[in-house]
């Protein structure tokens, strides 16, 4: 079996509590790996070492930075077969979707290794005649990333790449239902070169190192993808510190179809934006509001398509749709929340129960006859079930759609600019893709609002979530 290993300053590190955690296949349930029970200790003596490292890493030129990135870009390339089978094997991701994710990654580091040359300050005009002013773009210092399992590979680019290439340091925790990948990540460091302490390593428990993480002096900010409560919980941390805080939550988009929407179209994007990781994606289309003149045409293909999805063992089965939740509580959480829906008067149209008796599978699942009001509704569902909300006035559409705690994403299928616009100016939500399925670009700001979090990632504004300002007022004699 597979023993991990934690990265702390430039070192991998043996298990220093001698306590393990199973990591377990979602698929079969069998244990593939165990992980270390890392300790307190072992969270400050990261930080400590990233601490160290920060200094002399921010001054070594942006382009000399990125350069690391590259390298690392290009360990992954050399290791994609490998790590895509990680990544099916311990989180149960379908084979095409785990090879986009190693690839997506390679490219991330790449992408962001071309800010190098082309973050920059500012000169401000000043009221005095002797005056010059300057606002300078520096590195904040010690980052730290707390991980989630369902894109685990990926967003240890997400927050590492912007990261060290503005000059910062970083240490990261992978979520302790999916470390393997971190640990081949790690691996790839350690080989690309990078200078000891500038990215480490921690495997652990959240209640533990993830605290650490956020309420650490040392840390100048701490990033966090996870869930609503997770975030409270590091907000509370890094709080006593003001330590930057940046979260991406939960997420409940709507998809509002039009009475002039490409019903063809709309159902194809909004399935593959349900089922993509077995729902398990916080951009995911979560609550569907259907025009009652196409509800029926439209309940029709999309039942089609839900049943038609292919759900199996990715592991032995290439051409997939989607695999299995991603641990036997995921799947008693869907369950229970499509068994509550039903009590509140949703109807069943497809799906609703475990598939199989081994593994952490369900079916892809309708519910109609749905009301705004029902928890199925407002609550985050992490996984592939579908409800349905019928309207005849678009202003009900929108108050429905905004009606909800959180605001991430949003999807909105029609044929009319006028329309699509109305719906832009009014849903209150950080992304909102209209005529396609819900997946953010890297050059994009992949942001929300509400409870589904503070800060954003990707692009020219993603980067700039790792810089701070210094300000320079230079009076000369003239």
């Amino acid at each position: 079996m597979k023993e991990l290993k934690m990265f702390i300053d430039g070192k991998f590190i043996e298990n220093t509590s001698g306590k393990w955690i199973d990591v377990l296949n979602p698929s079969t349930e069998e244990v593939i790996a165990r992980m270390p029970d890392g300790t307190l200790d072992d969270t400050k003596k990261a930080i400590d070492a990233a601490d160290a490292a920060q200094d002399q890493w921010e001054k070594i030129p942006a382009v000399e930075r990125a350069g690391y990135l590259l390298k690392i870009a290009a360990g992954i390339r050399k290791r994609e077969k490998e790590i895509t089978d990680i990544i099916v094997q311990e989180g149960g991701k379908t084979q095409g979707l785990a090879n986009v994710e190693t690839l997506f990654t390679a490219d991330y580091l790449e992408y962001m290794a071309g800010w190098a040359r082309r973050y920059e300050g500012e000169i401000i005009q000043s009221d005095r005649p002797n005056e010059n002013i300057f606002l300078f773009k520096k590195a904040i210092g010690v980052t730290t990333g707390i991980l989630p399992w369902n894109f685990p590979f990926f967003l240890i680019a997400r927050k590492a790449a912007p990261a060290l290439v503005t000059g910062n340091t970083i240490v990261v925790k992978p979520s302790q239902l999916t470390p393997i990948n971190a640990y081949i990540f790690a691996q790839i460091v350690e080989e690309a070169g990078v200078p000891k302490g500038v990215f480490n390593l921690v495997n652990g428990r959240g209640s533990v190192i993830g605290s650490e993480l956020a309420a650490n002096p040392k840390v100048g900010m701490v990033s966090l993808t996870g869930s609503v409560s997770a975030g409270q919980q590091t907000m509370a941390a890094a709080a006593p510190n003001i330590t930057k805080v940046s979260l991406e939550l939960g997420g409940k988009a709507p998809a509002i179809v039009m009475d002039d929407a490409d019903l063809d179209l709309a159902v194809k994007a909004i399935i593959a934006s349900r089922v993509i990781n077995t729902g398990q994606v916080c951009n995911c289309a979560e609550r569907v509001y259907v025009h009652k003149n196409v509800k029926e045409a439209f309940m029709t293909k999309l039942v089609a398509g839900m049943k038609a999805v292919k759900v199996g063992d990715p592991n032995k089965i290439q051409d997939l749709d989607m695999g299995p939740l991603v641990e036997a509580n995921a799947l008693k959480s869907v369950q229970e929340k499509v068994d509550k829906a039903i009590k509140q008067g949703a109807k069943l149209i497809c799906g609703g129960k475990r598939i199989g008796d081994k593994g952490y599978f369900f079916e892809p699942t309708v519910l109609d006859g749905v009301t705004n009001k029902m928890d199925i509704i407002q609550e985050e569902t992490f996984g592939p079930v579908l409800p349905i909300v019928e309207f005849s006035d678009i202003n009900d559409a929108i108050a429905w759609a905004n009606d909800s705690e959180f605001g991430l994403t949003s999807s909105v299928y029609t044929q009319n600019l006028d329309t699509a616009f109305k719906l832009v100016r009014a849903l209150k939500f950080g992304e909102t893709y209209i005529n396609r399925e819900n997946f953010e670009a890297m050059q994009g700001f992949h942001a929300g609002c509400r409870k589904s979090g503070i800060g954003g990632a990707d692009g020219k504004h993603g980067l700039e979530e790792y810089l701070r300002t210094h300000v320079v007022y230079l009076e000369t004699k003239g």
